[in-house]
């Protein structure tokens, strides 16, 4: 996705690694149709103490994301320095992920079957998903006899709402290992300790979902 003559910002040089990691993985969803048109949004942290992410910039199209198609954040979802495009309007989710999850990327698609799938299981508060191969690859997975829970919140355009959601979830159950959730009618959320982990659990349960989702249509 690179090109040496590509011109990247001034303040996004720095992170020109990172900026083609994530044109990356973006074409490889855009091409799967998990991010099609402008939809989805993909972050990675680039420092820790404070907090900050590189993320999508609102509004274009993940498969052909151009070098300074991105901007960065801070812990509180503000865009630092200010002379930049406007963030993903879902920056807040990215950075409860990095802050509560200690994810070092984050990914967000909305495939058919995690947008019809968590309509159907929204009344049941989440989806668990046992005992398929699949799941281990998962972080922390070893064997097929294991389970994933993935809480579904419902859709709104309230951002710090939906955040409030998260958080609460999160504070409510710490004994329960979260991958990702579901935003009902929305998409699918998902981490990782670097990219190529939240890449692999994207994979990982889009399959699964799709899994899912085929056994009900028998």
């Amino acid at each position: 996705m690179s090109d040496a003559t590509e011109d990247f910002a001034p303040h996004l040089k720095p992170y020109a690694d990172q900026i083609n990691g994530l044109r990356r993985v973006g074409h490889q969803l855009w091409n799967r149709g998990w991010s099609l048109g402008t939809s989805s949004n993909y972050s990675v942290v680039i420092d820790r103490n404070p907090l900050r992410l590189l993320i999508t910039a609102s509004g274009k199209d993940k498969g052909h994301l151009g070098p300074n198609d991105f901007v960065i954040v801070d812990e509180h979802g503000k865009v630092t320095p200010t002379n930049q495009p406007k963030s993903s309007a879902e920056t807040l989710l990215h950075c409860t992920a990095a802050s509560r999850c200690g994810a070092g990327a984050v990914l967000h698609t909305h495939s058919v079957w995690a947008t019809t799938l968590s309509q159907h299981f929204f009344q049941l508060g989440g989806l668990r998903i046992d005992d398929f191969e699949m799941l281990k690859g998962l972080e922390g997975i070893t064997t097929h006899q294991s389970s994933c829970w993935l809480p579904i919140f419902d859709n709104t355009q309230d951002i710090p709402a939906l955040q409030a959601q998260v958080v609460r979830y999160l504070d409510e159950h710490p004994e329960e290992k979260c991958w990702g959730y579901l935003i009902r009618r929305h998409g699918l959320y998902t981490w990782g300790k670097d990219l190529a982990e939240a890449a692999r659990h994207i994979e990982v349960i889009e399959f699964l979902l799709e899994c899912m989702g085929r056994t009900l249509r028998r």
